[in-house]
Formats: structure tokens, C-alpha cells, sequence
């Protein structure tokens, strides 16, 4: 009896292990501030969340920038001065995610603009964008459609209610990509 009960103690305890471990895939999203003068409209990264294939957390984090913020989006993000006042520098976190990423599939909602906001790249054959798979684009008549639409749509989930929440639209990305994993690996 000693024995049974504990292979199946192993057993839930390697299902979890499998769950929230880093693994195979990844989803980041980003959230961003602005910077510089108010005409630029540059914007630079203040939070980062990544999660696992399951959807769980590996890796969340607020950045602190380097340069004044002119506007914190906090009506978007929910980010405040608060947050990003002790958070780590963008070079740590830089160097932490591209850690992460390697080796990794990545998958996400408009990818460019988080990679280009952490100053990174990733192999095109190892990125699951779900902002440009063809499936996706007929919710929004072949443009590239909105991670809230195809949320709802497709998974029948509500996101981005309030504020953004990069964790969040990471597990939506994650989602929606392992519902079409398949398709998506192969296009």
C-alpha cells in the first residue's frame, strides 16, 4: 500500500514539475512608457512577463528606465512611478530574457514590438506570432487582428478588461497557439 501511495505522490509531483518548468515554449508580452520628448512618442520597456507552456509564470518583472518617463500609460498598463522605482535595470532584465529565450520557441501577439523594445532578436523559424497567422487574421478581415478579439473569439475569454496585464495577454498568446499548434508550427 506504502509503495502505490507513493508512485502516485511521484507521479503528481512529476506532473507538477512538468507544469512549471520552463520547457520547450515560451510567451512573452511587454508593456512599455513613454519617453523622451512628448512628440517622439518613444517608448521603452517597464514590465515583462513570460510564461510556460501551461501559462504559468517563469519570469515577471518590472524594468526601471534609464530615461525620464513622460507618460507612465497607467490607464493602459496600470503601471505607476511606484513600480518601476527599485525594479531591476533593462540590462539585467535583457540579459535574464535572452537567457530565457534561447533555444526556446517564442511565442506572442506582435512580437516585433517586443523584441524591438528589448533590444533582441529571435530565429523567424522559432517565433509563433499569433498577430500574423492567417487563421487569426479572418476575425479582423485579414488585417492583423486584436489579442482582446481573438481572445474572446476563439478562446471565449475576456483579457484586457481594465488594464493590460502582461501576464495576462502571454497566456492568451499561449492559448490561442496551443489550440492551433499544429497549424501553426507548420505554416
Amino acid at each position: 500500500m506504502n509503495q502505490k501511495k507513493n508512485t502516485e505522490l511521484s507521479k503528481k509531483d512529476s506532473n507538477y514539475q512538468q507544469k512549471t518548468r520552463k520547457g520547450k515554449y515560451i510567451a512573452l508580452d511587454c508593456e512599455m512608457v513613454q519617453v523622451g520628448p512628448s512628440n517622439k512618442k518613444d517608448r521603452v520597456l517597464a514590465r515583462i512577463s513570460i510564461v510556460n507552456y501551461y501559462g504559468n509564470v517563469i519570469f515577471d518583472t518590472f524594468v526601471k528606465p534609464k530615461e525620464r518617463v513622460i507618460d507612465y500609460k497607467t490607464h493602459i498598463n496600470g503601471i505607476t512611478q511606484a513600480d518601476l522605482k527599485n525594479a531591476p535595470s533593462f540590462e539585467e532584465v535583457q540579459s535574464k530574457v535572452a537567457d530565457l529565450l534561447k533555444n526556446r520557441i517564442l511565442v506572442g501577439h506582435s512580437l516585433k514590438n517586443d523584441l524591438d523594445v528589448l533590444l533582441l532578436s529571435h530565429p523567424k523559424k522559432d517565433i509563433r506570432d499569433t498577430s500574423k497567422f492567417k487563421t487569426f487574421k479572418a476575425y479582423s478581415k485579414g488585417k492583423s487582428p486584436a489579442l482582446k478579439k481573438l481572445a474572446k473569439e476563439i478562446l471565449n475569454m475576456t483579457i484586457q478588461n481594465d488594464v493590460h496585464s502582461s501576464i495576462e495577454d502571454a497566456r492568451a498568446a499561449m492559448l490561442l497557439y496551443r489550440r492551433y499548434k499544429h497549424e501553426m508550427d507548420h505554416a
